[in-house]
């Protein structure tokens, strides 16, 4: 990968957004990852610290998107120390290393993916398929070490302003995961998105086994920031699994559980102002955005805004409404 520029910052501004919406600072570097590609797992990038002792093996996955670089820099920072963990079996991954390997700061919405994201097409009708792309056959290089853990942490970050949260998914073994880490404190339970699994939809972390997952959005892509959040929720989580020394110690939680979640229906998707993820719209009916001639309303009193996309194109996740528990 070509080396970055240690001190300069970039902005960019998401493609087909008026000069009137925010722009993106890219404020971190790019980690060298290669020393860590050839990992010692027989799979690209992934890295397995085995204590020796019994306990859970626990997967901390990044780069499933190829520009989110807060989760590559902590696990980078993690395998240059040689952390072992003091029960149990820690893996360590990159996942997309090929959109990793374009990435720019000049240009960093490119590399999200090289031909499809990655993290819609965790189903056994895209894995064991006919259909090919780059992202389906890294999913599929990946799955064998998806399969044999215990728990699994999907380390992201996100485009548009939002506080920090974490995805538990529908299951009452992600909650359960994401209430012992607690950090950050925002937890919201959905059903994943209309245009393919995500990685912790998959049915090893959703079906009858014990096995559990949670997705990390430590913050906005390229901020210092969110690499202190990321660092902050690993360590909490390798605590409450009993993979580090110290006490789990979860703070203060808001649970959300996601009652709808608005897919654009056209590419004429537009908010009603630049709303910022985590916040609360009071009054049931408020009026948040127009879908080409139809209105998107809130459904209910006090609705939480999960992520909202404020540039989103037909069939793509809009934002999610949550209700607080």
């Amino acid at each position: 990968m070509a080396s970055q520029p240690s001190a300069a910052e970039f902005t960019v501004q998401a493609p087909g957004l008026g000069s009137s919406l925010p722009v993106f600072p890219v404020g971190i570097t790019a980690p060298d990852i290669s020393p860590f590609i050839q990992g010692n797992t027989g799979v690209e990038g992934f890295t397995t610290r085995d204590s020796g002792r019994a306990g859970p093996h626990v997967l901390l996955m990044s780069l499933i998107h190829g520009n989110e670089l807060a989760g590559a820099i902590v696990l980078a920072e993690m395998l240059r120390g040689e952390f072992m963990p003091l029960r149990g079996r820690l893996t360590m991954g990159f996942a997309n290393i090929m959109a990793f390997d374009r990435f720019d700061p000049e240009n960093p919405l490119a590399s999200r993916f090289v031909e499809e994201d990655l993290n819609r097409v965790w189903d056994d009708a895209q894995l064991f398929g006919v259909r090919q792309s780059h992202e389906l056959a890294r999913a599929r290089e990946i799955r064998p070490l998806v399969e044999c853990a215990d728990y699994l942490l999907d380390l992201h970050s996100m485009l548009w302003p939002s506080a920090p949260l974490l995805l538990c998914g529908a299951t009452p073994r992600g909650l359960e995961l994401a209430r012992g880490i607690a950090t950050p404190g925002d937890i919201i339970a959905d059903d994943g998105h209309a245009g393919g699994k995500r990685l912790i939809d998959y049915a090893h972390f959703g079906g009858k086994g014990e096995a559990s997952a949670i997705l990390i959005e430590a913050g906005q892509h390229w901020q210092a920031d969110t690499i202190h959040q990321t660092r902050a929720s690993v360590w909490a989580a390798l605590r409450h699994l009993g993979m580090v020394e110290g006490a789990a110690t979860p703070g203060p939680v808001r649970y959300g559980r996601v009652l709808e979640t608005i897919t654009a229906r056209t590419n004429r998707f537009l908010f009603t102002r630049d709303f910022h993820g985590g916040e609360i719209i009071a009054r049931a009916g408020t009026l948040i955005a127009h879908d080409g001639e139809s209105q998107v309303r809130t459904g209910f009193d006090d609705c939480m805004l999960v992520m909202p996309s404020l540039q989103v194109s037909r069939g793509h996740t809009a934002v999610r409404l949550a209700a607080l528990q």
